[in-house]
């Protein structure tokens, strides 16, 4: 089976360093050939090859440079990075042009995994191939096309694993979970299947639709949204996290939103992000004003800043999203008072306690009545200075001390208040 953009002597390298071990491709690659071949999808590309080899990945790894110059005819130049606890290896194969150039590999160990609880990070062993399939998410991935079946080779038809149905699934262009405590188990599958959904076009098979809406009901998990954030089991924390940034990064996120939304799984993060209509426009806002998008949809949880530390975001936007709380609180209650009513008041209360930027901006984005003021501070007035420069007072007279620094004050808020009329 000839697999697009792959080069024969690639594969034939791969089976070269396997040795006798099994060796199969699996994932997104062979999925996505299966939907090219017979069901008439464009060909999506590959950015990278998985592949799980039963027994040792370090063995085939080191076994590697010596095929790939065998069957390359030239030394080929191999970046490793390896990950012991789960056996897995990201390779970067430096292939000449002709043959594609940067490869990207992930190798690993075909294993198995067992869940001590629901959410838990699982604990996994060495397993066969088939073993290894009967771990993913969905139908639709947990296929596999051996390499170096018994009378196969480059060029002949590559043995297809398919023990769950996944070739049925693809055909009715559905997302089929595993097993009935799929979501129990790991509940960023649910993420994941958003994540596939928007990019391929798929929608969640009824029984799985059954799953999410049962699954997120009864709760299984011991820790509740409202518990503390550093006691969260991993799959509802940093592993959350890390499937809702690949679905920023990689999908077609609006409608990957839209879908997890839809299916209840914006309940995992919060109940009040579940039952919100505004997080489109929020998102919006904060892509035209520089923000993290995942840093805004926390912004509008019950609780942005327990959220975030879950989640653990970056130190900066938990900090921020800290601020914010404090400016909305701020807002509340000075928002209207007489004096705020010029520009150049608005500077003064915005900038005395050192208000970051992005902080106005995540204000803004939550549409917070100030929105037109914070606007103007964000975009135009702070960036404003005074229409002279202090070593032009001096040379008017003036010397250098705190009477300098409030004349340039004076100055600058004079002309914000300038510009904001013309505006």
């Amino acid at each position: 089976m000839q697999i697009p953009d792959v080069p024969p002597q690639l594969l034939s390298a791969l089976v070269e360093a396997a040795a006798g071990q099994r060796l199969a491709l699996v994932g997104g690659v062979v999925r996505d050939l299966l939907l090219h071949r017979h069901h008439q999808d464009p060909w999506r590309g590959l950015p990278d090859l998985d592949l799980v080899v039963q027994g040792r990945a370090a063995d085939l790894v080191d076994r590697l440079p010596q095929a790939l110059e065998h069957q390359i005819g030239r030394p080929v130049a191999i970046r490793q990075q390896h990950h012991g606890r789960y056996g897995t290896a990201e390779l970067e194969l430096a292939l000449p042009p002709e043959l594609g150039g940067t490869w990207l590999l992930d190798v690993a160990s075909a294993r198995q995994e067992m869940y001590p609880r629901p959410g838990a990070n699982p604990v996994v062993s060495p397993g066969s191939l088939e073993q290894d399939l009967a771990r993913r998410d969905v139908t639709v991935n947990a296929l596999a096309l051996v390499l170096n079946a018994p009378g196969g080779g480059v060029g002949a038809e590559l043995e297809l694993l398919d023990p769950f149905g996944g070739q049925a699934d693809l055909a009715e262009r559905q997302l089929r979970f595993l097993h009935p405590d799929s979501l129990r188990d790991d509940p960023t599958r649910l993420v994941r299947a958003a994540r596939y959904a928007a990019r391929l076009g798929f929608a969640l098979a009824p029984d799985a639709l059954q799953q999410a809406s049962s699954t997120l009901r009864d709760w299984p998990w011991d820790w509740t949204v409202g518990d503390e954030p550093a006691e969260a089991p991993p799959a509802l924390a940093t592993r959350l996290r890390m499937e809702l940034d690949l679905l920023w990064q990689r999908e077609p996120w609006p409608k990957a939103l839209a879908l997890l939304q839809l299916w209840g799984g914006l309940a995992l993060l919060d109940a009040k992000l579940q039952g919100d209509q505004r997080w489109r426009r929020r998102l919006h806002w904060a892509g035209r004003l520089g923000l993290p998008l995942l840093q805004a949809l926390v912004a509008g949880a019950e609780q942005p800043c327990g959220l975030a530390e879950r989640l653990q975001l970056p130190q900066r936007q938990q900090e921020e999203l800290r601020q914010l709380e404090q400016l909305l609180q701020r807002l509340d209650t000075a928002g209207v008072a007489d004096d705020l009513l010029t520009a150049s008041s608005w500077c003064r209360w915005l900038e005395a306690p050192g208000v970051r930027s992005a902080v106005v901006a995540l204000a803004i984005s939550l549409g917070c009545s100030s929105r037109g003021p914070l606007l103007g501070w964000l975009l135009r007035w702070r960036h404003q200075v005074a229409p002279v420069s202090a070593t032009e007072l001096q040379r008017q007279g003036w010397r250098p001390g705190p009477a300098l620094g409030a004349e340039l004050r004076r100055l600058r808020y004079a002309r914000i208040d300038a510009d904001s009329l013309r505006h």
